[in-house]
């Protein structure tokens, strides 16, 4: 091979090498590692209520999120407490009480309704149904939050959902549409409704953590989410509750639920603040197959080949989704509070210096691919004027 073709042959291998690098980042791989750990809690949350269920035929959705809602309050509305100035928890009630009540009612009630929707409906129709919250985030999101998509996130988007099809189809041929079909209508009525409340808290939650802070979101949605919670406990769940014999089984089960829940609750917003809402619950959609992997040693599911593929292919997706930075122009900076773990200017300027290095990146690029072509001509010229 000629020495020029080999030194063009070494210049594109480092190159391609440099590009992805680019891609595959760190920041992109802890994104990943992340958002996997979250479906693991997910998982966690699932697997116990079902043990719960059907094991000990026990059924009280409220008592669990009271549970959770309840450990949240106690440290991170706590802490609330003991902060100063602006980010003291009777500041924030005397200015945005409001807001946070009728944010914890939209996220008890979301919880609620996907498990109700159990009673319902089929899990098929829940896992397939279940992803309406994410086109719901992208319109809630461009329209509050003035996120700005490109042409692959949406191509992302669309191949996680088919991943989630192929997920469905497994569960199909291998014969587990579990649930019940008592009312299909209603039960899918509630899943699309827990899908939109659902949508309405992460945009809420993304807003505030990149704004305000980690700690004021955790405590207020502690604080009055184990209120409403309370209240609908006592209501709804107060005979199913009298009648619970304890065993130290039961009460093994409930808390590691209770933990799994309040860790998906506590880290969620660290993964929000590094990437958006709408990529954490893309990231969120392999839950239902960790799901079905612990089945699978659990409650003796069929394994089916369609779940590894599923598996895969919505990685892929979440890292398409990923590759390419979203712009948020709605999210302007706060001044920062005592205690606070948020740093909002930076994402802002972060958000816009990341379009416009794209940009420079690009140009810059061309002016080298042309500079180096201009010198391998005169190069060129060079050896053939020595020849003549």
């Amino acid at each position: 091979m000629p020495q020029e073709q080999l030194d063009t042959l070494c210049y594109n291998i480092r190159e391609g090498l440099h590009k992805w690098r680019d891609i595959f980042t760190w920041q992109l791989f802890k994104s990943l590692l992340m958002g996997q750990g979250l479906s693991a809690l997910i998982c966690g949350t699932a697997v116990t209520s079902q043990y719960l269920a059907s094991v000990y035929y026990l059924n009280t959705p409220m008592l669990q999120s009271f549970i959770n809602y309840t450990l949240l309050g106690i440290t991170y509305t706590v802490a609330l407490i003991f902060r100063r100035g602006d980010g003291n928890i009777l500041q924030i009630l005397k200015t945005k009480w409001w807001k946070y009540l009728l944010l914890g009612l939209t996220d008890v009630e979301a919880n609620y309704a996907v498990v109700k929707a159990y009673q319902y409906t089929t899990l098929t129709s829940i896992q397939l149904l279940d992803c309406f919250i994410i086109p719901v985030l992208m319109i809630l999101s461009w329209f509050f939050l003035k996120t700005r998509y490109r042409i692959i996130h949406y191509v992302a988007v669309c191949i996680c959902l088919a991943g989630v099809g192929a997920m469905v189809g497994a569960d199909i041929l291998a014969g587990q549409d579990q649930g019940s079909s008592s009312d299909i209508l209603l039960g899918d009525g509630l899943v699309l409704v827990s899908a939109t409340l659902y949508a309405i808290s992460n945009v809420c939650q993304e807003y505030t953590v990149k704004n305000l802070s980690r700690v004021e979101f955790l405590g207020m949605v502690g604080l009055f989410g184990s209120i409403i919670s309370a209240i609908q406990l006592g209501i709804l769940e107060h005979n199913e509750v009298s009648k619970i014999q304890w065993t130290w089984e039961i009460a093994l089960i409930l808390a590691g639920y209770a933990l799994c829940m309040y860790g998906f609750y506590s880290f969620m917003p660290v993964v929000i603040k590094m990437s958006s809402a709408t990529a954490v619950n893309l990231s969120l959609l392999t839950g239902d197959l960790f799901s079905l992997f612990c089945g699978l040693f659990l409650f003796r599911y069929t394994f089916s080949g369609l779940y590894i593929v599923s598996l895969v292919v919505i990685l892929i997706g979440f890292i398409m989704f990923n590759t390419v930075p979203t712009l948020n122009r709605a999210l302007s900076p706060a001044p920062d509070e005592e205690g606070c773990d948020n740093h909002a200017a930076e994402f802002d300027s972060d958000s816009t210096q990341g379009c416009v290095d794209e940009i420079t990146c690009a140009q810059a690029e061309q002016d080298q691919i042309k500079s180096q072509v201009n010198e391998r001509q005169s190069a060129c010229v060079v050896i053939n004027s020595v020849k003549m």
